[in-house]
Formats: structure tokens, C-alpha cells, sequence
């Protein structure tokens, strides 16, 4: 679920399109409070790289390495304009996850579906081998999802774009309420587009 591209042409605040993560409160899930946390690099390398470097997480993120191969990675993002912010998902007081949060409008995965003003991406990372496989991806997707659109109000659609091979991620995002809309192919990857809608929000 890696970012197609990160990167902009101007630096502003962090957060600056995306109404300012952040600020975002805590949302209550069922394994406790969860909250998105904006990277520092200085305080998060360590733990980012090895997550990065984990096999099964190498084989679609593509990120395995040394430090600066991250480094880098979250560098294209923070240097940039906001338009995809790299977050720790705390859940319950414990680093658990890595997120992107994008505007996938100004992203070049735009380029590959038919993107609309504010439509916003995720992509997720969940760290620890125990905290995969039992339903907790599901669940924190569908917690941002919902923090997406409550804070981020001319967002109609929350996107994602999870490689077709990765079934265990495709599931995830159909368990949170994302219908699968498509199949495109971007660079390095044939992706699943998930759409996840605010129109039907109260029905899923």
C-alpha cells in the first residue's frame, strides 16, 4: 500500500490540505483509543525502518534497507506541500502503525481513476506480526475513514489502492466499508481501487 508518489513543489505546514491531522482528536475503537500521529523522523526512524524491513511488509512497500531508505521515504512527504502527511497510529498509548494520509486528487494516482476535488487516500502499514491477521486492520481503517471525513469536510470519498496480490489488505478495506470499484494498473503494481463514500457512510 505504498504511496505512488510523495513529494510537492512548495513547503507549507504539515497537514496544510489535509485540515491539519495533527489536531485531529483520538477516536474510540474497539481495542482502545486510536490516534494519528504526524512522523518525526528524529523520534520514529528506528521503529519505521523496521517495520519497513519486516519481509512481508518489504514485499509491497518495497522500503527494505538501511534507515536512509526510510529517511528518504518520509522526506519526500514532510519536505513537501501537505498533500501526504506520514503518521504513527497509537492505539492505546502504543506506536502500532504506519499511515498516509494523501489527497489523491493532487496525487498522480490520480491520473489512473476517475479522481474527484478532495477524494483523500490511506495507506496502512500495521507493525507488529500480532497485530495482523485478527480483525484490528479492519477496524482502525474504517476509525480513519470515519476521522477523515469528520475532520476534512469537503472530502466526499475516502480512496485506497492496496496491490491486487495483497488479499489480506483487500479485505481489510472491504470489512471497513470500501467497495471495491476497480482494478487499474499503476506504476509497480496492479491495485485494487477501494472507495469508500460518505453518501453511504451510515449504511456500512
Amino acid at each position: 500500500m505504498r504511496a505512488v508518489a510523495g513529494g510537492a513543489d512548495t513547503h507549507t505546514s504539515v497537514g496544510h490540505l489535509l485540515d491539519d491531522i495533527g489536531r485531529w482528536s483520538p477516536v474510540t475503537t474497539p481495542s482502545g483509543p486510536f490516534q494519528l500521529v504526524p512522523v518525526r523522523i528524529e523520534r520514529d526512524l528506528a521503529l519505521l525502518s523496521g517495520w519497513m524491513n519486516d519481509p512481508a511488509v518489504a514485499a509491497f512497500w518495497e522500503l527494505a534497507g538501511p534507515p536512509g531508505t526510510t529517511v528518504a521515504h518520509l522526506r519526500a512527504q514532510l519536505d513537501g506541500d501537505g498533500r501526504s502527511v506520514p503518521c504513527l497510529g497509537v492505539l492505546a498509548g502504543v506506536p502500532m502503525s504506519y499511515w498516509e494520509i494523501y489527497r489523491a486528487d493532487l496525487d498522480p494516482v490520480a491520473r489512473y481513476y476517475p479522481a474527484r476535488p478532495h477524494d483523500t487516500g490511506l495507506h496502512l502499514l500495521i507493525g507488529a506480526v500480532t497485530d495482523r491477521g485478527r480483525g484490528l486492520g479492519t477496524a482502525l481503517l474504517r476509525a480513519t475513514a470515519d476521522a477523515v471525513l469528520d475532520h476534512h469536510p469537503r472530502c466526499t470519498r475516502v480512496i485506497a489502492e492496496p496491490d491486487l496480490r495483497n488479499t489480506p489488505s483487500v479485505a481489510a478495506f472491504l470489512g471497513a466499508g470500501f467497495r471495491y470499484a476497480d482494478e487499474i494498473d499503476l506504476p509497480g503494481k496492479r491495485a485494487a481501487l477501494m472507495i469508500r463514500d460518505r453518501a453511504f457512510r451510515a449504511r456500512l
